[in-house]
């Protein structure tokens, strides 16, 4: 017997919404992400629950037990119960009867068994009660175990519900698996690879920056590459720097981040045709657009970290070393140094004698002979 603990699950908001079920002689299953990780022992995010009961029983039960119930998904089985400021999405067992690779007509179901089988891999089927043992549905345990990323029945079949699933499974490689992907899987993925072209922008972007937030992310972008996948959704990127600039982040201690590995993948597509293509946040565009334009720039380490702060000029160097530039002697302190310098003299010390577009460019000449002393100059010096 398999059994997962877990502050969350033995925490007062957990058990008063379990019991709040169980107590109504329903049943409430912990399933998905949060039982999956518990296992792993890595971070649960989203605690999800699946129930016989009715959705509009979960919001009479919920407003009994003095819980606050919102229909955020009411006509597709699920109620968000907030317990204690905790969201719990409760969702009653469903079945497909009909999808278009986008999204499902479902009905409800009465069993455990025909909850699990619409789901997407064997890892993300498991199911825990409110005392922590696992139910094991459809063999999803032993491929947990072995870190091993597999569809639940046929994989065609299962992409062809939903081809989002195509993303999902690289994403779920990078993020679970262990080395080797599944070949029935991907083989399943190459086939269809025409079906992404079905998905929204929004939902392609989203999977693609959780992929590319992995740790190591490159043997499943490889891997998407080689398949087709990649060209389909990013026509021209290239996953070649993945792997070195992962090495560089590792080197370097930098924490994994999405923007600077998609800056990696796509050196050679246009910014706006890739804020469009991923839908990519104002935020996130012009982070993207900073290290593109730093990268061609050429500046040294202190300028990077005067120009972009120390952060995004840890990005910049990294990304440099993973093209196979050599670092230079000293950078990272000159990349500190640079990060906290501010330049000594302002507009105020140049007027009334400057103005305009003459002042402006005086304080740019300064700023310039400032950053190659390496911002040793003084205020005075750089006014003599």
């Amino acid at each position: 017997m398999t059994r997962i603990t877990a502050d969350w699950l033995q925490s007062a908001p957990s058990q008063k919404v379990t019991g709040m079920l169980v107590g109504a002689g329903h049943q409430a299953w912990f399933v998905g992400g949060c039982v999956r990780n518990a296992l792993m022992g890595v971070p649960v995010n989203d605690l999800d629950i699946s129930t016989d009961a009715l959705p509009e029983r979960v919001m009479a039960l919920a407003g009994a037990a003095g819980l606050h119930a919102v229909p955020t998904g009411i006509e597709h089985g699920t109620v968000t119960v907030i317990a204690d400021g905790e969201p719990y999405e409760i969702t009653t067992f469903r079945r497909d009867v009909a999808t278009d690779g986008r999204r499902a007509v479902v009905v409800f179901a009465k069993t455990m068994l025909e909850d699990a089988a619409r789901r997407d891999f064997t890892m993300n089927a498991l199911y825990a009660g409110r005392d922590g043992v696992v139910a094991d549905p459809l063999g999803g345990l032993p491929d947990l175990e072995a870190r091993r990323l597999r569809f639940i029945g046929d994989a065609h079949d299962r992409i062809r519900e939903d081809y989002l699933r195509i993303l999902r499974f690289f994403r779920f490689h990078a993020w679970y698996g262990a080395p080797g992907i599944d070949a029935e899987g991907l083989a399943a993925c190459a086939a269809l690879a025409d079906g992404l072209e079905q998905l929204s922008k929004e939902r392609v972007g989203s999977e693609m920056l959780k992929l590319l937030g992995a740790q190591d992310p490159a043997p499943a972008m490889a891997s998407m590459q080689a398949c087709g996948v990649l060209m389909r959704i990013l026509p021209g990127a290239d996953a070649g720097l993945i792997a070195p600039l992962v090495y560089q982040e590792e080197l370097r201690g930098l924490a994994p981040d999405a923007i600077r590995r998609l800056t990696a993948l796509c050196g050679q597509i246009d910014g706006k045709e890739l804020t469009a293509a991923l839908r990519l946040t104002r935020a996130q565009a012009a982070r993207f657009a900073q290290l593109r334009a730093a990268l061609a720039a050429d500046m040294a380490a202190g300028e990077a970290g005067y120009r972009l702060g120390a952060e995004l000029g840890a990005s910049l160097l990294a990304l440099r070393a993973a093209g196979g530039l050599s670092p230079a002697p000293g950078e990272n302190t000159a990349l500190r140094t640079g990060g906290a310098a501010k330049l000594p003299v302002s507009a105020a010390d140049l007027m009334p004698d400057l103005s305009g577009a003459a002042l402006g460019a005086r304080l740019k000449q300064l700023e310039v002979k400032w950053v190659a002393s390496g911002f040793a100059l003084s205020r005075d010096q750089l006014l003599a």
